[in-house]
């Protein structure tokens, strides 16, 4: 069976759940290898095995840290050379599409973002998109290379299946670019105890009609009963109510979480083309006309400052 790369997001040898949802669908088309980059990336290998890795590449050098992306690329050329996969899959990040973007390049080979699902084809793995803010849904392929494709998070269930794992070295060359952008310093991220927003099971968001910084502990309080991720709309980001690395929408994060509830947001497509691909919407807004209520499951027309806090007390309630 075919070998396929599936390039590893990790924090110091843990690694991060869209990795493992990769893994899940690489075995829909062959034998995943892991290619796992950076400090700890050795660590990575227990839990890559677990999920399907049959083998893990690893490589470690100050300029995976040190320079953005181009190093990374470069490693991840060095196993595309080694292996020769019959696909490359990778997280589809920021960072994760700059990343297949130029290795695409560097192949010449074509390249899918933000697909939601992944299946063997005659000609190749064939990868469903949901286009147009999710109106709608299509299946493409690569017509030329090997496809180099990027999976948005929450796309697939992860599944353990453990196999060999084996851990190998991977021999990196640098290339003359790899040193053009240097990290000058780093601020790390404050910790607010909840889920990443693209990553996160529930999604719990916040827009206009919360009226106000101040409120968004409504919004917050709904979500830590949940266990969920906040996020916030375009408009009350530009309000400067909520940061704007909580974002959901065309400008900010894609999200596709099992549950999305969006309160005080009219729906506009600017932020329905961060969302829409969510597996059940509910939506709490005093417009009866808001167009959100065109795309939910459940939709509750009523003050948010009266439904919002009724339902954290309910949950609560009921969590015991």
């Amino acid at each position: 069976m075919a070998e396929v790369l599936v390039y590893v997001d990790h924090v110091d040898g843990a690694v991060r759940k869209p990795t493992l949802e990769l893994l899940t669908l690489a075995r829909r088309i062959g034998e995943p290898v892991a290619v796992a980059l950076g400090a700890g990336a050795e660590n990575t290998a227990a839990a890559l095995a677990e999920h399907g890795a049959v083998k893990v590449l690893t490589a470690d050098a100050p300029e995976f840290a040190e320079y953005l992306v181009v190093p990374k690329v470069d490693a991840l050329q060095a196993a595309y050379e080694a292996v020769s996969p019959a696909a490359v899959l990778v997280p589809s990040s920021a960072e994760g599409k700059e990343i297949a973007a130029r290795l695409a390049v560097r192949i010449g080979s074509g390249i899918i973002t933000d697909a939601v699902d992944l299946e063997a084809g005659d000609e190749g793995p064939v990868a469903t998109q949901s286009a147009f803010a999710a109106s709608f849904t299509t299946k493409s392929r690569v017509s030329k290379g090997t496809p180099v494709i990027t999976v948005k998070p929450n796309s697939a269930a992860v599944e353990a299946a453990p196999a060999a794992g084996a851990v190998e070295a991977l021999a990196v060359t640098f290339g003359a670019l790899a040193t053009g952008t240097k990290v000058t310093s780093r601020t790390p991220r404050e910790s607010t105890g909840r889920p990443e927003l693209t990553e996160a099971a529930i999604v719990v968001s916040g827009g206009r009609g919360v009226n106000g910084a101040e409120n968004f502990s409504i919004i917050e309080a709904l979500a830590d009963s949940l266990g969920a991720a906040v996020g916030a709309s375009r408009a009350a980001v530009d309000a400067g109510w909520y940061p704007h690395t909580n974002q959901v929408g065309q400008t900010g994060k894609s999200v596709s979480p099992q549950l999305y509830v969006a309160a005080g947001i009219s729906g506009a497509i600017q932020h329905r083309a961060g969302m829409q691909t969510s597996k059940t919407i509910v939506a709490v807004n005093k417009d009866a006309e808001a167009p959100i209520f065109e795309l939910v499951d459940y939709g509750v027309v009523g003050d948010l400052f009266e439904v919002v806090p009724q339902l954290t007390e309910e949950i609560k309630a009921r969590k015991g």
